[in-house]
């Protein structure tokens, strides 16, 4: 009975890393991409979004729920898994490790990220200037590279994520169907990240 439950469990971990918390993560890392556009642009969208009808009911629901869950949960699976790097020093073990890593790195990015830019938001988004605040942020190279590591590991996080949910879920069997999805698992990490990057950077300009 438990092993089942727990293979329920890692189900669904498996399935909200990708939806809905991947989609938000690349929605996020376009909406931060605006910034590249300017102060004014980047304040509108963050605006705007916060000002849809239920926005904070949707948020929490569809994302903050979910995001919660599948950090909860990895980290529990990080307490208790046991890669075998040292033994069997394959690619995978370590892509698998890292995983590992990113994942608790990305969770710490994100109560951070979470207390110091959206929790602000949520009695005064019509005159926070959320551009500034961020940018006065950034301006600490210690914060900055802490973003810089939170942006990479999460788009790792998400790219190698989307290679095992593949595995887990069946779409790619056999090692020719995995090595493709390895392809487009690396330019998802690339065509994220340099989005990424290229929004944080913004801020410091």
């Amino acid at each position: 009975m438990a092993s089942e439950r727990h293979f329920w469990l890692r189900r669904l971990h498996s399935l909200t890393g990708i939806v809905p918390v991947g989609g938000f993560l690349a929605f996020h890392l376009y909406e931060n991409y605006t910034a590249t556009r300017g102060a004014d642009a980047y304040n509108k969208m963050t605006r705007g979004l916060q000002e849809l009808p239920f926005a904070v009911a949707m948020e929490v629901l569809i994302i903050i729920v979910p995001l919660f869950y599948h950090g909860i949960y990895g980290l529990f699976i990080t307490a208790t898994s046991q890669p075998n790097t040292i033994a069997s020093p394959y690619v995978r073990n370590w892509m698998y490790l890292i995983q590992r890593v990113t994942g608790v790195i990305v969770f710490a990015f994100i109560l951070f990220h979470l207390w110091t830019t959206r929790f602000v938001q949520l009695s005064d988004h019509e005159s926070l200037d959320l551009f500034r605040q961020v940018q006065a942020a950034v301006a600490n190279p210690w914060i900055y590279a802490f973003y810089v590591a939170g942006i990479l590991s999460a788009t790792y996080h998400l790219a190698n994520g989307i290679w095992t949910f593949c595995i887990v879920w069946g779409i790619t069997v056999g090692p020719r169907a995995q090595r493709r999805m390895g392809w487009i698992s690396l330019a998802v990490f690339l065509a994220l990240s340099y989005i990424g990057l290229t929004g944080i950077r913004a801020f410091r300009l």
